[in-house]
């Protein structure tokens, strides 16, 4: 498996656990109320959700953009969204390792 399907496996995992939001609004909040653990971008979400988004987290969660296409993840929420959280702070750091990896492997040549 590649890294991009790992990460999907990690957020249906967070998703099952009801430790996964979706969508704008909600991710704000869960960020505003310190409940979220990582947030994590769409890699088509536009660029001012992208901005928006991050200027929300600066100083509050780490924000991460992810490899994975806002079709790639609708199988994980019931609409497209663009702008996901994960609430629960260790599967928080199995999302983070898989997008760890990629950028190591892309470092490395791999």
């Amino acid at each position: 498996m590649n890294e991009p399907e790992l990460l999907l496996g990690a957020l249906g995992l967070c998703r099952k656990a009801g430790s996964l939001l979706h969508g704008y609004d909600r991710v704000c909040d869960a960020v505003y109320s310190g409940k979220a653990s990582l947030v994590l971008l769409a890699s088509d979400a536009s660029s001012r959700t992208a901005s928006h988004i991050r200027e929300t987290c600066a100083d509050l969660v780490d924000c991460r953009a992810m490899p994975l296409t806002i079709a790639q993840l609708s199988a994980l929420t019931p609409r497209p969204a663009a702008v996901f959280a994960v609430t629960d702070e260790n599967l928080a750091r199995l999302c983070a390792k898989h997008l760890t990896q990629e950028k190591e492997d892309s470092a490395h040549g791999l």
